[in-house]
């Protein structure tokens, strides 16, 4: 099953191939996407009717309105493939289910969508016309006119009343359409992450030093110390609360710099962590007590540290979570995860589901399927990324 990455390259590649005119191209490419979405399918009808085949064309439209039965744009266009079928009569019924679906709205604008287009009344009802003429239904199409000019801008009233006359004298009309070459467009949240990311970064193994203006090579780094039975210090282990806090700050802020210096420049915002040599797991910094742990660490044993940046292309990891239940995708959006699964949150969708990265893969996930761990780690959250989307796809709506 292809990714969801490859299914927003395929249709990124299909948008471009219609913009140069490719026709070919663009319909292989929007055909290859398993099980398409509603906007897909609307593309595939608007390129064949540019093809010069209005009988594709409206099957294609036809999965569109199915899979989304308020897509008033995909019935707009349904009408048009009719009309040029000689299907006067469905047509017709099709231009009046898109001019339902404005809900009395003047326009209804795609442009968040990803399609450049407002879809306004007046041209709805013009359409209503040209059907209504080719049926003979003169005096209907001079009522749908008069309306259309009500609701009309004032630039588009003087051709609505060139129509007026001309329907009048029992000439017909071409009804209106999506502009040449416009289509569904993948949103640009989804194409900033087509570029592959090394989502893990690479491990460095240091000699850490508590002491960072120490310049000289060999030297072991500062070492707690704790009295024997006479009284006399030796290095050793103690008791982690008795590690100075000044010098753990300044052992953090080393890290900190090293981190700068050899990690991934591109990654803004940076979860820094180091391996415990006890388990192998990884530890996020800069809280108190991995901190401490880490101070420990680098002074009571000649191993070193294992440092990483956690990062996802860029974005900050808000928390961290581990799956309590297995997830199995219900599609190319959605994140699997086993049970035990450890889970960088990256997004909070809504109040029932997450956005976040788990080896290697970013997907969506069921919020109630995870509980966060034990250490989580916090982030400052991402800007929004802009407006919301307008939808009619139900409360859980996917945008490929």
């Amino acid at each position: 099953m292809p990714s969801f990455g490859d299914l927003v390259r395929d249709w990124q590649r299909g948008a471009q191939a219609v913009a140069r005119g490719d026709w070919g191209c663009a319909l292989q490419l929007f055909s290859s996407v398993p099980d398409p979405p509603a906007r897909i399918c609307f593309n595939v009808g608007c390129v064949h009717l540019l093809a010069g085949d209005p009988e594709a064309a409206l099957q294609a439209f036809d999965k569109a309105v199915t899979k989304d039965a308020c897509m008033a744009v995909g019935f707009f266009q349904r009408g048009v493939a009719n009309f040029q079928l000689e299907r006067f009569q469905e047509a017709l019924f099709d231009f009046r289910l898109a001019l339902e679906q404005l809900r009395g709205n003047a326009a209804i604008d795609y442009t968040q969508l990803g399609l450049r287009f407002r879809l306004q009344a007046w041209e709805v009802l013009f359409n209503v016309a040209s059907a209504q003429c080719c049926l003979g239904l003169w005096a209907q199409a001079t009522r749908s006119l008069e309306e259309a000019i009500s609701k009309g801008p004032e630039g588009a009233r003087e051709d609505l009343r060139t129509a007026l006359d001309q329907v009048q004298k029992q000439a017909f009309l071409q009804p209106r359409q999506v502009p040449r070459g416009e289509v569904f467009q993948p949103h640009r949240r989804y194409l900033q992450h087509l570029a592959p990311v090394d989502f893990l970064g690479k491990a460095k193994v240091v000699v850490a030093s508590a002491a960072p203006d120490d310049q000289h090579e060999g030297v072991r780094p500062q070492q707690p110390q704790v009295q024997d039975g006479d009284g006399k210090p030796r290095p050793g282990a103690g008791p982690r609360g008795s590690t100075p806090s000044k010098l753990a700050n300044r052992f953090l802020q080393s890290c900190q710099q090293l981190g700068a210096q050899t990690l991934d420049p591109l990654r803004t915002t940076q979860v820094l962590g180091y391996r415990d040599p006890g388990d192998g797991h990884w530890v996020p910094l800069p809280e108190e007590e991995a901190l401490q742990r880490a101070w420990w660490d680098a002074g009571s044993g000649p191993t070193g540290l294992q440092l990483q940046c956690r990062g996802v292309g860029g974005r900050p990891v808000l928390y961290q979570a581990v799956a309590q239940h297995g997830y199995c995708a219900q599609g190319p959006e959605d994140l699997d995860l086993q049970p035990g699964d450890t889970v960088d949150v990256l997004c909070e969708v809504d109040q029932a589901w997450l956005e976040g990265h788990c080896d290697g893969r970013v997907g969506i996930f069921p919020k109630s399927f995870v509980v966060p761990a034990g250490q989580g780690v916090r982030c400052h959250a991402p800007p929004p990324s802009g407006p919301s989307e307008i939808s009619s796809e139900g409360s859980r709506d996917r945008k490929v």
